[in-house]
């Protein structure tokens, strides 16, 4: 996708070096955005091979709300970086929980007593879409500040919203932080795949998807692998098949990837 390698040549040519908590430093630029059509075929990069597979899985582990990686790991190791098996794999109420388990407080006027509940935010954005199409309250924050010092990673994709035009499904995503070669591929192929999986269920058409990176940083040892990429010309793109299936039933064999000719893979060292 040029657009991908747009975003990189930007950040490169634009960015300033900078150092952060992990001790590699980056090349970071702000507010970084790009657009996609995602009728034109699945946005997996081509200039690399991106692992589908993984990205399938994680996505689905954010919509178990599993606070954990004990059932994601048996599939993908891309989260065993931020936790380990002396804290029970746990990562806490992160991403997914937050999607669907937001929590609730209600105290009972009579009793004063506090009772907790759980908003799905993502039931709430299929049910909007199918009963309040025009709605431009569509949004889905994975940012609750009340639980930042007690997870693993502060939610980098932090907020998404969702936008209906002329019977097509739009999503927009907003990020917090963004690194560029290992997380932006995946965040972009995941948040394809939800906005298909949702524009099945409401019966809508593919449309954009646009994102917004407010610090896109390319760590140091990442800029060879990235300047190999750019010399690679990008290949026609996969198609995605769902199955035909509830939203809430859709299981992993139920994602079908076609036709993804790709480059090779082009390895990149996590900074934690």
């Amino acid at each position: 996708m040029k657009e991908y390698l747009n975003l990189v040549e930007k950040v490169l040519e634009t960015g300033s070096l900078k150092n952060n908590r992990t001790g590699t430093d980056t090349i970071s630029a702000f507010g970084m955005n790009y657009k996609i059509d995602l009728s034109k075929g699945y946005p997996l990069l081509t200039t690399k091979k991106v692992f589908f597979n993984s990205v399938i899985r994680e996505l689905l582990w954010y919509l178990s709300g599993d606070t954990h990686i004990r059932n994601l790991r048996k599939h993908t190791k891309i989260w065993d970086a931020w936790t380990s098996e002396d804290k029970n794999w746990e990562v806490g109420k992160m991403y997914g929980y937050q999607w669907v388990k937001w929590e609730k407080y209600i105290e009972d006027p009579k009793t004063k007593t506090i009772s907790k509940e759980f908003i799905n935010q993502i039931d709430y954005i299929i049910n909007e879409i199918k009963n309040n199409p025009n709605s431009r309250r569509l949004v889905v924050t994975a940012w609750n500040p009340s639980v930042l010092d007690e997870i693993a990673l502060p939610s980098c994709h932090s907020l998404f919203m969702f936008n209906i035009l002329n019977g097509k499904l739009n999503c927009h995503l907003t990020q917090r932080s963004g690194d560029i070669a290992l997380g932006i591929p995946f965040n972009l192929a995941c948040y394809a795949t939800l906005t298909q999986m949702i524009a099945q269920e409401t019966n809508l058409k593919l449309g954009f998807f646009s994102h917004y990176i407010n610090d896109a940083h390319i760590y140091i040892n990442h800029v060879d692998g990235l300047k190999e990429q750019l010399k690679r010309e990008p290949l026609p793109l996969p198609k995605l098949n769902i199955k035909s299936k509830p939203f809430w039933d859709l299981k992993f064999e139920d994602f079908i990837l076609s036709n993804y000719n790709h480059h090779d893979v082009i390895k990149f060292d996590v900074a934690v």
